[in-house]
Protein backbone atom coordinates (compact mmCIF):
# COMPACT_ATOMS: atom_id res chain seq x y z
CA UNK A 1 0.00 0.00 0.00
CA UNK A 2 1.32 3.42 -0.89
CA UNK A 3 0.90 6.89 0.51
CA UNK A 4 0.87 9.92 -1.80
CA UNK A 5 4.56 10.53 -1.20
CA UNK A 6 5.81 6.95 -1.43
CA UNK A 7 7.89 6.85 -4.57
CA UNK A 8 8.52 10.59 -4.55
CA UNK A 9 11.95 9.99 -3.05
CA UNK A 10 13.25 8.13 -6.07
CA UNK A 11 11.48 10.45 -8.49
CA UNK A 12 12.82 13.59 -6.88
CA UNK A 13 16.37 12.27 -7.00
CA UNK A 14 16.01 11.83 -10.73
CA UNK A 15 14.45 15.27 -11.19
CA UNK A 16 16.67 17.30 -8.91
CA UNK A 17 20.13 17.39 -10.42
CA UNK A 18 21.00 20.12 -7.97
CA UNK A 19 19.69 18.12 -5.06
CA UNK A 20 22.87 17.11 -3.30
CA UNK A 21 23.06 17.93 0.38
CA UNK A 22 24.73 21.34 0.54
CA UNK A 23 24.23 24.72 2.09
CA UNK A 24 21.98 27.30 0.42
CA UNK A 25 23.60 28.67 -2.73
CA UNK A 26 25.34 32.02 -2.26
CA UNK A 27 24.29 34.75 -4.62
CA UNK A 28 22.67 38.11 -5.06
CA UNK A 29 19.32 38.72 -3.37
CA UNK A 30 17.35 39.82 -6.43
CA UNK A 31 14.75 38.64 -8.92
CA UNK A 32 11.38 36.96 -8.47
CA UNK A 33 10.30 34.23 -6.09
CA UNK A 34 7.00 32.40 -5.71
CA UNK A 35 5.84 31.71 -2.16
CA UNK A 36 3.17 29.07 -1.52
CA UNK A 37 0.85 29.68 1.43
CA UNK A 38 -2.19 28.12 3.04
CA UNK A 39 -3.42 31.53 4.26
CA UNK A 40 -6.10 32.13 1.65
CA UNK A 41 -7.81 34.51 4.09
CA UNK A 42 -5.00 37.06 4.35
CA UNK A 43 -2.96 36.58 1.18
CA UNK A 44 -4.50 39.69 -0.40
CA UNK A 45 -4.20 41.84 2.73
CA UNK A 46 -1.57 41.06 5.36
CA UNK A 47 0.73 39.25 2.94
CA UNK A 48 0.66 42.19 0.52
CA UNK A 49 2.06 44.35 3.32
CA UNK A 50 4.82 41.77 3.85
CA UNK A 51 5.57 41.90 0.14
CA UNK A 52 5.98 45.69 0.18
CA UNK A 53 8.26 45.64 3.20
CA UNK A 54 10.46 42.84 1.86
CA UNK A 55 10.78 44.36 -1.59
CA UNK A 56 11.64 47.72 0.00
CA UNK A 57 14.41 46.11 2.04
CA UNK A 58 15.72 44.22 -0.98
CA UNK A 59 15.31 46.43 -4.08
CA UNK A 60 15.15 44.43 -7.28
CA UNK A 61 13.18 41.57 -5.73
CA UNK A 62 9.60 40.55 -6.50
CA UNK A 63 7.49 38.26 -4.32
CA UNK A 64 4.51 36.42 -5.78
CA UNK A 65 2.11 34.40 -3.63
CA UNK A 66 0.09 31.31 -4.45
CA UNK A 67 -2.63 30.72 -1.85
CA UNK A 68 -3.87 27.12 -1.81
CA UNK A 69 -7.05 25.96 -0.07
CA UNK A 70 -6.30 22.22 -0.19
CA UNK A 71 -2.67 22.82 0.68
CA UNK A 72 -1.71 19.29 1.68
CA UNK A 73 -3.40 17.61 -1.26
CA UNK A 74 -2.31 19.98 -4.01
CA UNK A 75 1.28 20.42 -2.92
CA UNK A 76 1.78 16.66 -2.55
CA UNK A 77 0.85 16.31 -6.21
CA UNK A 78 3.03 19.21 -7.32
CA UNK A 79 6.01 17.70 -5.55
CA UNK A 80 6.07 15.02 -8.23
CA UNK A 81 7.52 17.79 -10.41
CA UNK A 82 10.04 20.57 -9.83
CA UNK A 83 7.26 23.16 -9.85
CA UNK A 84 6.33 23.68 -6.22
CA UNK A 85 7.33 27.29 -5.72
CA UNK A 86 10.57 28.76 -4.41
CA UNK A 87 9.42 28.95 -0.79
CA UNK A 88 6.76 26.60 0.52
CA UNK A 89 5.38 25.11 3.69
CA UNK A 90 6.63 21.56 4.15
CA UNK A 91 3.61 19.21 3.83
CA UNK A 92 2.91 17.12 6.91
CA UNK A 93 3.15 13.90 4.91
CA UNK A 94 6.84 14.39 4.03
CA UNK A 95 8.96 11.94 6.03
CA UNK A 96 12.12 13.19 7.72
CA UNK A 97 14.41 11.15 5.47
CA UNK A 98 12.75 12.68 2.38
CA UNK A 99 13.60 16.25 3.39
CA UNK A 100 17.03 16.36 1.67
CA UNK A 101 15.43 15.29 -1.62
CA UNK A 102 12.95 18.15 -1.75
CA UNK A 103 14.35 21.01 0.32
CA UNK A 104 17.53 23.02 0.74
CA UNK A 105 19.07 22.81 4.23
CA UNK A 106 18.96 26.10 6.14
CA UNK A 107 21.77 25.25 8.53
CA UNK A 108 22.53 22.80 11.30
CA UNK A 109 20.55 22.34 14.49
CA UNK A 110 23.58 23.51 16.48
CA UNK A 111 23.81 26.70 14.41
CA UNK A 112 20.14 27.62 14.71
CA UNK A 113 18.88 26.26 18.05
CA UNK A 114 19.98 29.22 20.17
CA UNK A 115 18.17 31.73 17.95
CA UNK A 116 15.05 29.79 16.98
CA UNK A 117 12.45 27.59 18.66
CA UNK A 118 11.24 24.28 17.19
CA UNK A 119 14.44 23.40 15.31
CA UNK A 120 15.68 20.63 17.63
CA UNK A 121 12.99 18.15 16.63
CA UNK A 122 10.88 19.49 13.76
CA UNK A 123 11.66 19.13 10.04
CA UNK A 124 15.26 18.19 10.73
CA UNK A 125 17.31 15.27 9.48
CA UNK A 126 20.86 14.17 10.26
CA UNK A 127 21.42 17.31 12.30
CA UNK A 128 20.30 19.68 9.54
CA UNK A 129 17.30 22.01 9.61
CA UNK A 130 15.10 22.13 6.50
CA UNK A 131 12.41 24.58 7.61
CA UNK A 132 11.70 27.43 10.02
CA UNK A 133 8.28 27.53 11.62
CA UNK A 134 5.91 30.32 10.59
CA UNK A 135 4.57 30.37 14.15
CA UNK A 136 4.35 28.20 17.24
CA UNK A 137 1.25 26.77 18.82
CA UNK A 138 0.02 25.48 22.09
CA UNK A 139 -2.53 22.69 21.76
CA UNK A 140 -6.11 22.49 22.99
CA UNK A 141 -9.45 23.81 21.76
CA UNK A 142 -10.90 27.20 20.90
CA UNK A 143 -14.37 27.98 22.17
CA UNK A 144 -17.02 30.68 22.43
CA UNK A 145 -17.07 31.75 26.08
CA UNK A 146 -20.59 33.17 25.90
CA UNK A 147 -22.02 29.87 24.67
CA UNK A 148 -20.16 27.79 27.25
CA UNK A 149 -21.22 30.16 30.03
CA UNK A 150 -24.84 29.99 28.82
CA UNK A 151 -24.57 26.21 29.25
CA UNK A 152 -23.23 26.70 32.77
CA UNK A 153 -19.57 25.80 32.16
CA UNK A 154 -16.98 28.33 33.26
CA UNK A 155 -14.03 26.05 34.09
CA UNK A 156 -12.03 23.80 31.78
CA UNK A 157 -13.28 20.17 31.77
CA UNK A 158 -10.66 17.91 33.35
CA UNK A 159 -11.60 14.59 31.71
CA UNK A 160 -13.09 13.39 28.42
CA UNK A 161 -16.26 12.52 30.34
CA UNK A 162 -16.55 16.07 31.68
CA UNK A 163 -15.94 17.43 28.18
CA UNK A 164 -18.72 15.26 26.72
CA UNK A 165 -21.03 16.35 29.54
CA UNK A 166 -20.23 19.96 28.68
CA UNK A 167 -21.08 19.34 25.02
CA UNK A 168 -24.39 17.79 26.09
CA UNK A 169 -25.18 20.83 28.23
CA UNK A 170 -24.42 23.12 25.28
CA UNK A 171 -26.71 21.07 23.05
CA UNK A 172 -29.50 21.05 25.64
CA UNK A 173 -29.29 24.69 26.77
CA UNK A 174 -28.14 26.68 23.72
CA UNK A 175 -28.82 26.76 20.01
CA UNK A 176 -25.15 26.24 19.13
CA UNK A 177 -23.49 23.21 17.55
CA UNK A 178 -21.42 21.97 20.53
CA UNK A 179 -18.37 20.74 18.55
CA UNK A 180 -17.57 21.38 14.89
CA UNK A 181 -15.29 18.86 13.16
CA UNK A 182 -14.74 20.68 9.85
CA UNK A 183 -14.88 17.19 8.35
CA UNK A 184 -15.09 18.24 4.70
CA UNK A 185 -11.77 20.08 4.64
CA UNK A 186 -10.07 17.15 6.35
CA UNK A 187 -7.02 18.91 7.75
CA UNK A 188 -8.83 20.31 10.82
CA UNK A 189 -9.39 16.73 11.99
CA UNK A 190 -5.62 16.34 11.91
CA UNK A 191 -5.45 19.06 14.55
CA UNK A 192 -6.69 16.53 17.14
CA UNK A 193 -3.25 14.93 16.92
CA UNK A 194 -1.88 17.99 18.72
CA UNK A 195 -3.05 16.41 21.99
CA UNK A 196 -0.31 13.78 21.67
CA UNK A 197 2.08 14.45 24.52
CA UNK A 198 -0.41 16.74 26.25
CA UNK A 199 -2.40 13.76 27.54
CA UNK A 200 0.58 12.01 29.09
CA UNK A 201 2.58 15.13 29.86
CA UNK A 202 5.55 13.20 28.46
CA UNK A 203 8.14 15.02 26.29
CA UNK A 204 9.08 11.62 24.82
CA UNK A 205 5.51 10.81 23.73
CA UNK A 206 6.25 10.89 20.00
CA UNK A 207 9.39 8.79 20.34
CA UNK A 208 7.45 6.20 22.36
CA UNK A 209 4.68 6.15 19.75
CA UNK A 210 7.22 4.99 17.17
CA UNK A 211 8.04 2.01 19.43
CA UNK A 212 4.41 1.00 20.07
CA UNK A 213 2.62 -1.76 18.12
CA UNK A 214 -0.85 -0.92 19.47
CA UNK A 215 -1.33 2.82 20.08
CA UNK A 216 -5.14 2.55 19.91
CA UNK A 217 -5.34 0.58 23.16
CA UNK A 218 -7.44 1.89 26.07
CA UNK A 219 -5.53 4.40 28.17
CA UNK A 220 -2.99 5.29 25.48
CA UNK A 221 -2.93 8.70 23.87
CA UNK A 222 -4.15 7.77 20.37
CA UNK A 223 -7.06 5.89 21.95
CA UNK A 224 -7.98 8.83 24.19
CA UNK A 225 -7.87 11.33 21.31
CA UNK A 226 -9.84 9.30 18.79
CA UNK A 227 -12.23 7.87 21.34
CA UNK A 228 -13.26 11.38 22.35
CA UNK A 229 -13.86 12.30 18.71
CA UNK A 230 -15.92 9.14 18.12
CA UNK A 231 -17.97 9.61 21.28
CA UNK A 232 -18.70 13.27 20.51
CA UNK A 233 -19.99 12.40 17.04
CA UNK A 234 -21.87 9.34 18.30
CA UNK A 235 -23.52 11.48 20.99
CA UNK A 236 -24.88 13.90 18.39
CA UNK A 237 -22.76 16.82 19.56
CA UNK A 238 -21.24 17.69 16.17
CA UNK A 239 -22.57 19.25 12.97
CA UNK A 240 -25.62 17.44 11.48
CA UNK A 241 -24.05 16.92 8.04
CA UNK A 242 -20.23 16.86 8.21
CA UNK A 243 -19.93 16.50 4.42
CA UNK A 244 -21.05 20.12 4.00
CA UNK A 245 -18.72 21.84 6.48
CA UNK A 246 -16.82 24.94 5.40
CA UNK A 247 -13.63 26.12 7.10
CA UNK A 248 -13.85 29.82 6.27
CA UNK A 249 -17.52 29.95 7.21
CA UNK A 250 -16.90 28.06 10.44
CA UNK A 251 -14.75 30.87 11.83
CA UNK A 252 -17.68 33.27 11.61
CA UNK A 253 -20.02 30.67 13.06
CA UNK A 254 -17.82 30.15 16.12
CA UNK A 255 -17.17 33.86 16.52
CA UNK A 256 -20.90 34.61 16.53
CA UNK A 257 -21.82 31.71 18.81
CA UNK A 258 -23.49 29.37 16.32
CA UNK A 259 -20.65 26.92 16.96
CA UNK A 260 -19.36 26.44 20.50
CA UNK A 261 -16.06 24.59 20.10
CA UNK A 262 -13.37 23.48 17.65
CA UNK A 263 -10.32 21.34 18.42
CA UNK A 264 -7.56 23.50 16.91
CA UNK A 265 -4.10 24.76 17.77
CA UNK A 266 -3.75 28.16 19.43
CA UNK A 267 -2.99 29.68 16.02
CA UNK A 268 -6.78 29.73 15.55
CA UNK A 269 -7.51 32.13 18.42
CA UNK A 270 -6.87 35.37 16.52
CA UNK A 271 -8.87 34.19 13.51
CA UNK A 272 -11.85 33.44 15.74
CA UNK A 273 -11.46 36.75 17.59
CA UNK A 274 -11.59 38.58 14.28
CA UNK A 275 -14.93 36.91 13.54
CA UNK A 276 -16.41 37.70 16.97
CA UNK A 277 -18.19 40.84 18.14
CA UNK A 278 -15.56 41.07 20.88
CA UNK A 279 -12.28 39.24 21.13
CA UNK A 280 -13.17 38.57 24.77
CA UNK A 281 -15.86 36.15 23.52
CA UNK A 282 -13.16 33.69 22.45
CA UNK A 283 -11.40 31.37 24.88
CA UNK A 284 -8.79 28.64 24.65
CA UNK A 285 -8.52 25.65 26.99
CA UNK A 286 -6.23 22.59 27.16
CA UNK A 287 -7.26 19.14 25.98
CA UNK A 288 -9.63 17.67 28.60
CA UNK A 289 -7.23 15.32 30.35
CA UNK A 290 -5.05 15.69 33.42
CA UNK A 291 -1.96 13.74 34.41
CA UNK A 292 -0.70 14.05 37.98
CA UNK A 293 -3.49 16.56 38.61
CA UNK A 294 -2.31 18.94 35.88
CA UNK A 295 -3.31 19.97 32.40
CA UNK A 296 -0.49 19.87 29.89
CA UNK A 297 -0.07 21.41 26.47
CA UNK A 298 2.62 20.76 23.89
CA UNK A 299 4.18 23.88 22.45
CA UNK A 300 5.45 23.18 18.98
CA UNK A 301 5.97 24.70 15.59
CA UNK A 302 3.35 25.12 12.90
CA UNK A 303 4.06 24.71 9.20
CA UNK A 304 7.71 25.33 8.27
CA UNK A 305 8.88 27.68 5.53
CA UNK A 306 11.38 25.86 3.33
CA UNK A 307 13.26 26.32 0.06
CA UNK A 308 12.43 24.14 -2.93
CA UNK A 309 15.70 22.36 -3.77
CA UNK A 310 14.94 23.02 -7.45
CA UNK A 311 14.54 26.79 -6.99
CA UNK A 312 16.50 28.97 -9.39
CA UNK A 313 16.63 31.79 -6.85
CA UNK A 314 17.68 30.27 -3.55
CA UNK A 315 19.39 33.41 -2.24
CA UNK A 316 16.17 35.43 -2.43
CA UNK A 317 14.14 32.49 -1.15
CA UNK A 318 16.41 32.28 1.90
CA UNK A 319 16.22 36.04 2.42
CA UNK A 320 12.42 35.78 2.45
CA UNK A 321 12.43 33.00 5.06
CA UNK A 322 14.84 34.91 7.28
CA UNK A 323 12.85 38.15 6.95
CA UNK A 324 9.53 36.41 7.56
CA UNK A 325 10.85 34.68 10.68
CA UNK A 326 12.83 37.58 12.13
CA UNK A 327 10.99 40.73 11.03
CA UNK A 328 7.43 40.15 9.80
CA UNK A 329 5.94 39.70 13.31
CA UNK A 330 3.53 37.19 11.74
CA UNK A 331 3.63 34.76 14.68
CA UNK A 332 2.84 37.33 17.37
CA UNK A 333 0.24 39.12 15.24
CA UNK A 334 -1.52 35.79 14.71
CA UNK A 335 -1.48 35.04 18.44
CA UNK A 336 1.23 32.41 18.19
CA UNK A 337 4.50 31.65 19.92
CA UNK A 338 7.27 33.31 17.92
CA UNK A 339 9.90 31.09 16.34
CA UNK A 340 12.45 33.80 17.13
CA UNK A 341 13.35 33.19 20.76
CA UNK A 342 13.90 36.88 21.53
CA UNK A 343 10.29 37.80 20.62
CA UNK A 344 7.58 38.31 23.25
CA UNK A 345 5.00 35.64 24.19
CA UNK A 346 1.40 36.31 23.08
CA UNK A 347 -1.46 37.37 25.37
CA UNK A 348 -3.74 34.87 23.63
CA UNK A 349 -2.50 32.03 25.85
CA UNK A 350 -3.80 33.61 29.07
CA UNK A 351 -6.62 31.05 29.41
CA UNK A 352 -4.11 28.20 29.43
CA UNK A 353 -2.12 29.93 32.14
CA UNK A 354 -5.28 30.54 34.18
CA UNK A 355 -6.05 26.81 34.01
CA UNK A 356 -2.56 26.16 35.46
CA UNK A 357 -1.50 24.34 32.32
CA UNK A 358 2.06 23.05 32.15
CA UNK A 359 3.78 23.82 28.84
CA UNK A 360 6.09 21.14 27.43
CA UNK A 361 8.25 20.78 24.32
CA UNK A 362 8.83 17.38 22.80
CA UNK A 363 12.28 15.82 22.92
CA UNK A 364 14.35 15.05 19.83
CA UNK A 365 14.23 11.52 18.46
CA UNK A 366 17.21 9.21 18.95
CA UNK A 367 19.57 9.24 15.98
CA UNK A 368 18.20 7.13 13.16
CA UNK A 369 14.61 7.37 14.42
CA UNK A 370 13.79 10.88 13.22
CA UNK A 371 10.18 11.10 12.08
CA UNK A 372 9.60 7.41 12.81
CA UNK A 373 5.99 7.74 14.03
CA UNK A 374 5.00 9.79 10.99
CA UNK A 375 6.82 7.36 8.73
CA UNK A 376 4.89 4.44 10.23
CA UNK A 377 1.64 6.36 9.90
CA UNK A 378 2.25 7.20 6.25
CA UNK A 379 3.21 3.62 5.42
CA UNK A 380 0.06 2.38 7.19
CA UNK A 381 -2.09 5.01 5.43
CA UNK A 382 -2.82 6.53 8.84
CA UNK A 383 -1.18 9.92 8.27
CA UNK A 384 -1.61 11.30 11.77
CA UNK A 385 -1.89 14.99 10.98
CA UNK A 386 -3.79 15.15 7.68
CA UNK A 387 -7.17 14.10 9.10
CA UNK A 388 -8.19 11.55 6.51
CA UNK A 389 -8.30 8.51 8.77
CA UNK A 390 -10.30 10.51 11.29
CA UNK A 391 -12.88 11.16 8.61
CA UNK A 392 -13.43 7.39 8.74
CA UNK A 393 -13.92 7.59 12.50
CA UNK A 394 -16.51 10.33 12.06
CA UNK A 395 -18.26 8.29 9.35
CA UNK A 396 -18.50 5.24 11.60
CA UNK A 397 -19.69 7.26 14.59
CA UNK A 398 -22.46 8.94 12.58
CA UNK A 399 -23.60 5.65 11.07
CA UNK A 400 -22.30 6.16 7.52
CA UNK A 401 -20.00 3.13 7.94
CA UNK A 402 -20.89 -0.12 9.68
CA UNK A 403 -17.96 -0.22 12.12
CA UNK A 404 -17.88 -0.05 15.90
CA UNK A 405 -15.25 1.93 17.77
CA UNK A 406 -13.57 -1.30 18.86
CA UNK A 407 -13.43 -2.53 15.27
CA UNK A 408 -11.93 0.76 14.07
CA UNK A 409 -9.24 0.74 16.73
CA UNK A 410 -8.41 -2.93 16.16
CA UNK A 411 -7.96 -2.22 12.45
CA UNK A 412 -5.77 0.83 13.15
CA UNK A 413 -3.59 -1.21 15.51
CA UNK A 414 -3.24 -3.99 12.93
CA UNK A 415 -2.21 -1.60 10.13
CA UNK A 416 0.14 0.26 12.44
CA UNK A 417 1.87 -2.89 13.67
CA UNK A 418 2.28 -4.22 10.13
CA UNK A 419 3.80 -0.98 8.90
CA UNK A 420 6.07 -0.72 11.91
CA UNK A 421 7.33 -4.29 11.37
CA UNK A 422 8.35 -3.41 7.81
CA UNK A 423 10.20 -0.29 8.94
CA UNK A 424 12.19 -1.86 11.79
Amino acid sequence: MKTPLIGLLALSLALAACGDDKAADPGKIAGEITVLTQRTDIVNTVFQDYKKKFEAKYPGTTVKFEAITDYEGEVRVRMNTKNYGDVLLIPNSVNADQLPSFFEPLGTVDELKDKYRFVRTEQTYNGKVYGLSITGNAQGYVFNKKVWAQAGITEAPRTPEEFLAALKAIKDKTGAIPLYTNYKDGWPLGQWEGARGAISGDPDAVNKLGQDDAPWTAGKEQYVIDSLLYDAVKGGYTEPDPTTTNWEQSKNLLGTGKIATMMLGSWSIVQMQQAAASKDDIGYWPFPYQTDGKFHTVVGGDYKNAININSKNKATARAWIDWFTDESNYATDQGGVATLKSAAMPSTLADLTAAKTEFIELNPAPKGQEGLADKIGNAAEIALFDGKYRQGIVDAARGAKNESKDQIFADLNKKWAQARAKLK
